[in-house]
């Protein structure tokens, strides 16, 4: 890299101070709420730092947390921390929000607007939900009713897609999944193998790590086998291969620019610096997307940060790819050139590790400063939020970088540049339909509920169509291991409920 001699310090932001919390309580009425866990993660940051900063905090993002609902929790928490930040900010719900919020710090220091930032988030699903179940009331700040819940989901889909249940992140991502890996020349158990292996690195890495909620290693087979245990949720995803919300924890991010860190005393063996990165987006509803083999969002966000490393993306000494579902970090891993050997995770992944919903990035960086701060020099941050629809990363580096701090992170138009026609959308079709994504949706105790296939018609719409939990036959078809039904040909009906449904030829 080339010699930082050039820029002056106060402009090289630097991540000095890392903290979380994981709470276990014995009681549920003892549990942390997330504004306490929020405190506790923010001053153990500093803690690490080995220095006090935090009296000059001009800039506080806040993770968007869904366990409990407040009111300005931005607000709330720069209170409990004796701190007045010109930037306060409590963010939209996305899983790659914590490395927007990083980066975006990471700016503000490199344009002078501040010397001192946090970011941080956290939830207590655990604790909520085992209160409701008992009937436990919480000492808690009062939960704000009257703040609106933030939109998620359902209300950027479809219709139809909301009726055949294919709306939330559990069964939309399964079509990624039998689209990628048909697109790549896999049978469906080459497929889960690859699952399997890889979610089993990821609890490995969750076993050793003193902050992760599960750890317990597993097996490949253990990981994609159903058992009671271990239940089908959506085809092909088990119970072991979904995020896992239900944890109490929180994770904050302290940065500063190198001449205040410095000045204050932090050790230089402490530092991490931010090199840049980059984010892009698809369409909230999925259905008006071109294909569902890749993301061009997501190709153009990692092509760009490879560049800042010379176009390799083997130059990564450590790597933390989003793994709420497999097919994330698998179509990652291809695109970064990566192979099947690489350990994909520094945390754990949202299943061992948990995820707090839309903070485990702030984990994920966390566990990457330490990662770095022990061994290598550089590491690759790639969050992404929604149905495989908002994706940003960063890479940080343990040398002082040679250039400023790139402003402008979109790599929005590349993305679009790739985009190919979008087929219109029907609820009404007859003829042959080719499957283009499918999925079998499971009831609680591993019956089918029923079948969701996407289709191509006749005419080359999209439309999505059911596949009745009686229809034994097309269920087969789908379920078939040694042969993907992507791509087949079946018959388009329109059941007595006007839902198109889909029978195997």
């Amino acid at each position: 890299m080339p010699s930082n001699a050039a820029l002056p310090e106060d402009r090289i932001p630097v991540i000095v101070g890392v903290g979380e919390i994981v709470d276990r309580p014995k009681e549920i009425a003892d549990g942390l709420e997330p504004m306490a866990l929020l405190e506790q993660a923010v001053r153990r940051a500093e803690a690490d730092s080995g220095a006090k900063l935090l009296g000059d905090t001009g800039s506080l993002d806040v993770v968007n947390f869904l366990s409990w609902r407040y009111r300005d929790p931005e607000k709330q928490l720069a209170g409990r921390l004796g701190i007045a930040p010109s930037h306060c900010y409590y963010g939209p719900v996305g899983g790659e929000s914590p490395i927007r919020y990083i980066h975006e710090a990471a700016q503000r220091i490199a344009r002078g607007e501040c010397s001192v930032a946090v970011v941080c988030g956290a939830e207590a699903q655990s604790t909520a939900t085992k209160a409701e179940r008992g009937g436990v009331a919480l000492p808690w700040t009062p939960f704000a009713h009257d703040v609106e819940e933030p939109k998620r989901g359902a209300a950027f889909q479809k219709p139809m897609a909301v009726k055949l249940g294919v709306f939330r992140p559990i069964t939309v991502y399964p079509l990624y999944e039998s689209a990628t890996s048909a697109h790549w020349g896999q049978t469906p158990r080459e497929a889960l193998a690859e699952s399997g292996a890889l979610w089993s690195t990821f609890a490995k890495v969750a076993s050793d790590n003193p902050n992760s909620w599960l750890k317990k290693r597993f097996t490949p087979e253990e990981i994609t086998t159903p058992t009671p245990d271990n239940r089908l949720i959506a085809w092909p995803y088990t119970k072991l291969m979904v995020a896992n919300p239900t944890v109490n924890m929180g994770g904050a991010v302290l940065l500063t620019s190198l001449a205040k860190a410095r000045a204050a005393g932090v050790a230089e063996d402490r530092l991490v610096y931010p090199l840049g990165g980059a984010s892009a987006e698809e369409p909230r509803d999925y259905l008006v997307r071109d294909q569902f083999y890749e993301s061009h969002p997501q190709n153009a966000v990692l092509k760009a940060v490879m560049d800042l490393v010379g176009g390799d993306g083997r130059k990564f000494d450590a790597i933390e790819l989003y793994s709420c579902f497999p097919c994330v970090p698998k179509m990652a891993r291809r695109t970064l050139g990566l192979g099947a050997d690489v350990q994909p995770t520094v945390t754990g992944g949202l299943t061992f590790f948990g995820a707090p919903l839309n903070t485990y990035m702030t984990h994920a960086a966390c566990a990457m400063v330490r990662a770095l701060r022990g061994r290598g020099q550089l590491g690759l941050l790639y969050g992404q939020g929604g149905f495989v629809t908002k994706h940003h990363a960063l890479v940080l580096s343990r040398n002082a970088p040679g250039e400023p701090l790139g402003q402008n992170t979109s790599v929005q138009a590349e993305a679009d540049r790739h985009r190919r026609k979008v087929p219109d959308f029907v609820t009404e079709a007859s003829g042959n339909g080719k499957v283009e994504s499918f999925t079998v949706i499971y009831k609680g105790k591993g019956e089918v509920e029923h079948g969701v296939v996407m289709l191509r018609t006749e005419t080359d719409q999209r439309a999505l169509a059911r596949v009745p939990a009686d229809d034994a036959a097309t269920l087969a078809h789908l379920l078939n291991m040694d042969r993907t039904p992507v791509g087949t040909l079946g018959a388009i009906a329109t059941a007595g409920d006007g839902v198109l449904e889909w029978r195997a030829g």
